[in-house]
């Protein structure tokens, strides 16, 4: 089985595209490698990526392209005929989103329509794909579940990504493509995003400076640790979404279809405060944080938690990993690169 990997330079991609290798899974990557954040770790990721596949003796090709370039996309279906695919590559970050929101027009809209092309005229066994805890915006109940109304975004990010569901249910239903979306909570871990709170507090903390602390730190967070994230993804790997027998279309199911359309939270269904996430880091560096209090950010939000029963009855699997524990891994990642 060859699967095809976009966004594989970035930090759910690699270490997604780190596990299959170990599994001896073929891959095929995809990144266009853009400087959202520092391009050194990108190819940092792609040089243990390249070189994990040879000591494995493993197929592991990389291929240097945005999705929104709709030939080179077809070239990549056609000319590997990957038999899964799962869509990590994307525009991230909320906050971004406000200052340029042309590209998660481009990347997160066009480049997933060529993704689901690629899915459909190659006839997929399924389609994986990276949505988001966003897509709950307005939302106040918690914790979320995958079938409440996500129909108020309060970013452009959020937006895109809820677009990126109702456009695989369409693909699913016209094309009986197997989709599966997946909403991230919070992740973190070694090799993480550097516009990630994680990655800026220990960074300050190192260097002496001060953390911004938005919303006077009244927030919390459902924090997932990585190892969890791809543990859950390699398992879906091998469950493919299926139709719900009996799909009641007067009351329907949001998580759900007639056609082979599934969505799950992934998340660690433990919120922390990001006081508690500060303390941790604290700890871990054997620091403490200087704090600069600052307002709300637009397209925020105060809360994250997520309800995961539906993931755990599919792959049984529950994400556990402790706050402590995550935290001290990425600290000591962070140590021996930097």
């Amino acid at each position: 089985m060859t699967i095809l990997v976009t966004g594989n330079a970035g930090f759910i991609g690699y270490h997604l595209t780190k596990r299959l290798i170990e599994l001896d899974i073929p891959v095929i990557g995809i990144d266009n490698l853009n400087d959202y954040y520092d391009p050194k770790l990108k190819l940092a990721r792609l040089k243990n990526l390249t070189e994990l596949a040879k000591e494995k003796n493993n197929q592991f090709v990389h291929n240097n392209i945005s999705l929104e370039n709709k030939n080179a996309i077809n070239e990549i279906f056609n000319k590997y005929k990957p038999e899964q695919v799962v869509n990590l590559a994307a525009q991230a970050g909320v906050r971004y989103s406000l200052e340029n929101p042309s590209a998660y027009i481009q990347s997160n809209l066009v480049g997933f329509g060529n993704i689901l092309e690629g899915c459909r005229e190659l006839k997929v066994k399924q389609l994986i794909y990276a949505s988001s805890s966003s897509v709950y915006g307005g939302n106040v109940v918690l914790p979320f579940t995958e079938t409440q109304g996500v129909n108020h975004p309060v970013s452009l990010y959020a937006a895109t990504k809820r677009a990126n569901e109702l456009m695989a249910h369409t693909y699913s239903h016209l094309y009986s493509l197997p989709t599966t979306g997946l909403r991230f909570f919070t992740v973190y871990g070694p090799w993480g995003r550097p516009d990630m709170a994680l990655f800026l507090f220990t960074k300050a903390m190192f260097l002496g400076e001060p953390i911004e602390v938005f919303n006077g730190g009244k927030m919390s967070r459902d924090f997932t640790y990585i190892d969890d994230i791809i543990e859950s993804m390699t398992r879906l790997i091998n469950k493919p979404a299926i139709p719900l027998k009996n799909f009641d279309k007067t009351n329907p199911d949001a998580s759900r279809s007639w056609c082979p359309y599934m969505i799950f939270n992934i998340g660690n269904s433990q919120p922390a405060s990001l006081m508690t996430y500060i303390e941790a880091i604290e700890k871990a560096t054997n620091k403490k944080a200087i704090k600069k209090y600052m307002p709300m950010q637009p397209g925020d939000v105060e809360r994250t938690e997520a309800n995961t029963e539906s993931l755990e009855k599919w792959i049984n699997f529950k994400p556990n990993t402790s706050i402590d524990d995550g935290v001290k891994k990425f600290v000591d990642w962070y140590r021996e690169h930097y």
